[in-house]
């Protein structure tokens, strides 16, 4: 950590009474924040807290309704992007903006107007890179192109471009959320060496540990005030996630399995499959889930994950292999024939994919059912039915909406997860392949996704849990499967799992 005393006495960034109100909504309210050159500060909040919004009106792509913005002192008003980072703001965003076929250097390159030459110095321009890649510690090849990186090495190459365009001010949105432990660790390094060059780091996370373990201080955010900023050093992750939701909430303790396991009921046996690009996307993968378990998936991002909760629930063909549920096979790519085996699926995508966006609640809540004589007659479907059960699940999972007959679209991330699982479990599923559950959620509504999962275990159900977040998985997995390249390359208990061990199976490197 820096010493607080190395920090220079006037504000990087200051902001002060600053308030941006959207149509029915204020995102800021009356905002002051003062985050100094030379430390790593670390914005924390719910979804809607106001996190996203006031990094934007840092870097230009909004403009405060009332309140001011200073940069190191002086007070300024961005109109734009590019007036933000001619003032040394730089962003880095948590999906990458990078074009695949250019190499590394040509991708800093992109869009910098300062050299307007028709044809650059592409060897000048690799030296530079090499030089500030060895500045920072970012390690990565100028000549490489992009689609031949990992996803850390991509993530290092957006921090490049920044700095490459001299940004004092960097803002790093979640920027953990695809990277293996050890890349985050070296991340880590990075922006400490930073902030030692006398930078400022704006650090964006919902991974409580992280904040703890980078940052200098910490604002948290709720309901699009500042509610607290406080020093790192003085800071536990029970009192963060107390101020980001107003009370009292579980930190992703494990917690001990009381239930018994039961016989397999989701067997997978050498799964083959192509990804949407025709390409071999599964490789053979086998795996077991008995009742009452939690099973996790790990692994970073595009490593067959995807394609393995749809080949397992039917929407994905199979090019060799066979799943079954309860011992019965199932007919490859028959979604239909899934869940009429007592199969549910909580897609990754649960907007595009897990609900229909223009539909009800009521309407999503018999996607799968509409064919139950509970629910139509015929052609004819039970309204007084449909919407007494959505007013079920409504209550029974605390959904937070004005009725049956909102919109699907008009729910939180965390409202519409709780839609969607409540009509998984609503069939009495046997077996549930669940995908992400919690990506994009905030502490209180991560608290409950991992509630909901641990119930179903504990009424027998087997739980499949695929997901990027190491921690969750170490949270609430029995057992901990690793893939890489469409290949499960490891196995372990998840009590007392080695996080650096998984980290490396996570990479392609060999186990321990």
């Amino acid at each position: 950590m820096n010493d607080p005393r190395s920090v220079t006495a006037v504000p990087a960034v200051t902001l002060r009474g600053v308030t941006k109100r959207f149509p029915g909504v204020v995102a800021n309210a009356d905002v002051d924040l003062e985050i100094h050159a030379g430390e790593v500060h670390a914005l924390l909040g719910e979804n809607g807290a106001g996190k996203s919004t006031l990094s934007n009106i840092v870097t230009g792509l909004y403009r405060p309704d009332e309140g001011s913005l200073e940069l190191h002192g002086e007070p300024v008003d961005l109109r734009s992007p590019r007036d933000a980072l001619q003032r040394g703001v730089g962003m880095v965003h948590q999906h990458f903006r990078l074009v695949e076929p250019f190499t590394v250097a040509e991708n800093i390159a992109l869009g910098d107007q300062r050299d307007r030459r028709l044809v650059p110095d592409r060897a000048a321009l690799e030296r530079k890179v090499a030089a500030l890649a060895d500045q920072f510690g970012l390690s990565v090849d100028p000549r490489a192109r992009i689609w031949q990186l990992s996803v850390g090495e991509q993530q290092r190459v957006e921090i490049l471009k920044a700095l490459y365009r001299d940004a004092r001010i960097l803002i790093l949105d979640e920027p953990t959320a695809v990277l293996t432990p050890q890349e985050a660790r070296a991340l880590f390094e990075t922006l400490r060496a930073m902030a030692a060059d006398g930078r400022t780091i704006v650090f964006i996370s919902h991974k409580l540990h992280e904040v703890l373990a980078v940052s200098d201080r910490i604002t948290v955010l709720r309901g699009g005030r500042v509610v607290a900023t406080v020093a790192t050093a003085s800071a536990t992750p029970e009192g963060l996630a107390s101020l980001m939701v107003g009370r009292e909430v579980e930190t992703g303790r494990r917690q001990e399995r009381t239930n018994p396991l039961t016989n397999v009921v989701l067997k997978a046996y050498n799964l083959c499959a192509e990804g949407d690009r025709g390409l071999p996307a599964l490789n053979g993968v086998s795996l077991e889930v008995r009742g009452g378990e939690i099973v996790g998936v790990a692994g970073v991002a595009g490593n067959g994950q995807r394609e393995l909760a749809e080949a397992l629930t039917g929407m994905r063909g199979l090019t060799a292999g066979q799943v079954s549920v309860s011992g019965v096979q199932l007919r490859a790519g028959d979604p239909r024939d899934a869940i009429a085996r007592g199969l549910a699926h909580v897609p990754e995508d649960r907007l595009g994919t897990g609900v229909a966006p223009s539909l009800s609640i009521a309407s999503n809540t018999v996607l799968k059912a509409y064919r139950d004589p509970e629910i139509s007659a015929g052609p004819f479907l039970r309204r007084n039915r449909i919407m007494r059960r959505a007013s079920e699940l409504i209550a029974r999972y605390s959904v937070s909406a004005p009725g049956p007959e909102t919109r699907a679209r008009d729910l939180s991330g965390g409202n519409l997860q709780k839609v969607v699982i409540g009509r998984e479990f609503a069939g009495a599923p046997s077996a549930l392949v669940v995908a992400s559950p919690t990506r994009g959620l905030d502490v209180g509504a991560i608290e409950n996704v991992h509630e909901l999962l641990r119930a179903a275990a504990a009424r027998g159900v087997a739980v499949l849990m695929i997901s990027e977040d190491l921690d969750e998985i170490l949270a609430l997995a029995d057992r901990v499967l690793v893939m890489y390249e469409g290949t499960i390359v490891g196995e372990r208990d998840g009590e007392g799992a080695d996080v650096d061990e998984l980290g490396m199976l996570m990479a392609g490197g060999a186990p321990r």
